[in-house]
């Protein structure tokens, strides 16, 4: 932040930072967990004829606030049944909480009034802040002024406030229906008009909330704020958040991380995936690592869950609250539904998961109680014959299958399909010995069973009533949802996985290198091999040579096919200008090569330093890393296929800075041409630590330009077995 001095009480000055470390004093945990928990309520400005009145009174009643829920109103006597007080001031003992619902105009009021009264946690309902222009935000920052220097903490402005179902507490703007389910899932929303749909889309899926909270213009408690709350919230699973932005990167990453290493899982829906926005460079880095491109980075960096859909984002935090969590790839499918198999395979290949076969013994177990014409194969289709005839000895065949399938030594977890009553029907009797047997299943087995429906349609109360008594998660709504979490709780765990063994992120302390370079702007390619190689970066040998017959000699020394490049820091793309020639094979291809090149470079610019000659390399993988800084996030890696072809097929993964050479594999992997560093189509299979080593190599020489790196490109990194070199090298600084 900046330091602009801003005037707060008793006509002290304090800095915007002096007010920020204020401002966290006001929203740390402790402080949350008071203002997320109150006893005692007061709503400022609670009248009859008010609806957000009538609505927060009503959800604070569905609650359980009830005995100590105040109105107040300097005019009516009474509001909603309850006799009023005219003013905070008038209170006989502070309250935990006053809910502030009063007109802009009105609020720094209330504020003078809650804080004379001893009152420490307010919610400010009023909009115009922030969001509505230079003088909303004017407002807005003496609130948070004020706010800060009287130890007041305010939830808003332009907030619906929040639902909190252990704490027995909902001081929300929005009708809520009774009764609350306490659960396992923390939301967080940047949009409160979203919370009605997430709240009634959970309850439809019996979800349980720990919190539901909708931010507002977050001047004194941030998203952030809340989910540092939620890290430590005991009744917490999993953090499911919307996000329209994220205001500090830095902290955000920094609780991504946090979160990860408590096992507690971050799964968001971001706005904001449209091609618009992309960064610039002069390098192709910057037009593929884009602001969402980032993001996503980002968040698979530090194992936050990107999803794309309200639905996505329930579903997914339901499985991570209240299931227990698949870590190998290996997937038993048990179902009634020959057309669901298809469907559940077709998915789980998008997913990446894993359908093996079953072991012959367990071939043999379901072959015994299968019917003749059912196939005992994953998927497995146990028919409707388990609908036949309720009473008959197939009935039992759904319990006998999952156990089956439960018990096979090639499955790592299995998912099973559930059909749940709309309404409770005439004999309950089948559903319970069922749900019985699924209870024993899963407790006789350590492998987890994930239940499911096959569409995303509501879960009754009836049945809900039913899982709980018997001890089963909400199923996942639906094949396409569910296996979709599914994958997302996949890759968790091996973000997780690879977190752990490489511990917390580690930032290398690097200095810049002393090295013949311009502190700002283009390099030269042979000054940025140069700084490369003093970093460990293999290089492809290579000479600049100022005359033609330094040429030939240069390439006598070398050996033959040899490449020419032009050397020019204002040169950049060389081969767009004819500055390159490739595979030379004797010293008159040379001389009349190096004539051509160095004139193409002059028609262009009088800076040039002369003619790289190197040694040509054939076959083998062309790799592209380049590295650029991202204004959020900073210093950005990005993969992919080399050569021009990273333009065209986009075939990139990113990383934000530090990467361990283990992430850089994985990241490797992602690639879509990974199987050409494998060995595909007969081709030569690459050394990947050597490949990983080279370009952690790069990663230091990026590092080690501090806050001057603008662009750091080695396109293309060229690999062969056990060979890797850096074959075209560009560097651009710039003057932050």
């Amino acid at each position: 932040m900046g330091q602009r001095s801003q005037l707060v009480e008793n006509g002290q000055e304090a800095t915007e930072a002096d007010i920020e470390v204020m401002r966290r004093k006001l929203s740390t945990p402790d402080r949350l967990r008071a203002l997320f928990a109150p006893k005692s309520v007061a709503v400022v400005g609670a009248s009859d004829g008010s609806g957000w009145s009538r609505f927060i009174i009503d959800s604070l009643r569905t609650a359980g606030i009830t005995d100590k829920l105040i109105p107040v109103h300097p005019k009516h006597p009474e509001a909603f049944g309850i006799p009023t007080v005219p003013n905070l001031r008038d209170l006989a003992e502070p309250v935990d909480l006053a809910f502030a619902l009063v007109p802009t105009r009105a609020v720094q009021g209330v504020m003078e009034d809650a804080v004379a009264a001893g009152i420490k946690n307010m919610i400010v309902l009023a909009a115009d802040f922030g969001e509505g222009g230079e003088e909303g935000k004017a407002r807005q920052q003496s609130l948070i002024n004020y706010a800060t220097a009287n130890d007041l903490t305010v939830l808003g402005p332009n907030c619906l406030g929040y639902i909190n179902a252990h704490a027995g507490a909902a001081p929300f703007g929005l009708p809520i229906l009774p009764p609350l389910r306490p659960g396992p899932v923390g939301v967080v929303l940047q949009s409160g008009a979203l919370a009605a749909n997430v709240m009634s889309f959970a309850r439809a899926r019996g979800v349980g909330i720990s919190l539901l909270t909708s931010m507002g213009n977050e001047a004194i408690i941030t998203a952030a704020d809340v989910v540092e709350y939620l890290i430590e919230d005991d009744n917490t699973k999993v953090i499911a958040m919307f996000l329209e932005g994220i205001r500090d990167p830095a902290r955000f990453t920094e609780l991504a991380d946090r979160a990860l290493a408590a096992g507690k899982p971050i799964v968001a829906l971001k706005a904001g995936r449209s091609p618009g926005g992309q960064a610039t460079a002069l390098a192709h880095t910057g037009a593929v690592a884009g602001d969402v491109a980032v993001i996503d980075a980002v968040f698979r960096q530090y194992g936050v869950v990107r999803v794309d859909s309200l639905e996505e984002l329930i579903v997914t935090a339901g499985l991570f609250g209240y299931c227990d969590r698949p870590t190998g790839n290996r997937m038993g499918v048990v179902t009634a539904s020959g057309g669901a198999c298809d469907i559940i395979a077709d998915r789980s290949h998008i997913e990446k998961i894993e359908i093996p076969d079953f072991s012959s013994t367990t071939v043999e177990k379901l072959t015994e109680v299968l019917p003749p014409f059912a196939s005992a194969r994953n998927p497995l289709d146990v028919t409707g014959a388990i609908l036949a005839d309720v009473n008959s000895a197939q009935s039992g065949l759904g319990d006998v299958s999952l156990n089956a399938v439960a018990a096979d030594p090639n499955v790592d977890f299995l998912i099973n399909a559930l059909a749940l009553p709309a309404a409770e029907p005439p004999d309950s009797g089948p559903l319970e010995r069922r749900l019985t047997a699924i209870a024993d299943t899963a407790k006789q087995f350590d492998v987890p069973i994930l239940h499911f429906v096959t569409t995303c349609n509501d879960i009754s109360p009836y049945a809900l009533q039913m899982l709980d008594k018997h001890s089963i998660h909400p199923p996942l709504g639906g094949i396409e949802f569910g296996l979709k979490a599914i994958g997302h709780a996949l890759r968790w765990e091996r973000t997780r996985a690879t977190r752990e063994a490489a511990g917390p992120p580690v930032h290398p302390q690097l200095v810049t290198k002393d090295v013949d370079a311009p502190q700002i702007g283009s390099w030269s390619e042979d000054q940025s091999r140069n700084f490369v190689s003093a970093n460990g970066v293999p290089v492809v040998p290579a000479h600049l040579v100022t005359t033609a017959k330094d040429a030939v000699d240069a390439a006598e020394k070398l050996g033959y096919p040899v490449v020419l490049k032009v050397c020019s820091a204002t040169i950049t793309h060389k081969s767009d200008i004819g500055g390159v020639a490739l595979n030379l094979g004797d010293a008159a291809a040379v001389e009349e090569a190096f004539e051509r090149v160095h004139k193409a470079g002059l028609e262009e610019t009088d800076d040039v330093d002369g003619v790289l000659v190197g040694a040509m390399r054939a076959g083998g993988v062309e790799l592209f890393v380049g590295l650029t800084v991202d204004p959020s996030f900073g210093p950005v890696l990005a993969l992919g296929l080399g050569g021009v072809f990273v333009e065209v097929l986009k075939d990139v993964s990113l990383r934000p800075l530090p990467v361990s050479q283990a992430q850089i594999a994985e990241m490797l992997d992602e690639l879509r041409g990974a199987p050409l560093l494998h060995g595909a189509r007969g081709s030569n299979p690459v050394d990947i630590d050597a490949v990983t080593a080279a370009i952690a190599g790069i990663v230091d020489s990026a590092q080690a330009l501090g806050p001057t790196l603008g662009t750091l490109e080695v396109n293309p990194l060229w690999v062969d077995g056990t060979q890797v070199e850096a074959l075209d090298v560009l560097i651009v600084t710039e003057n932050r």
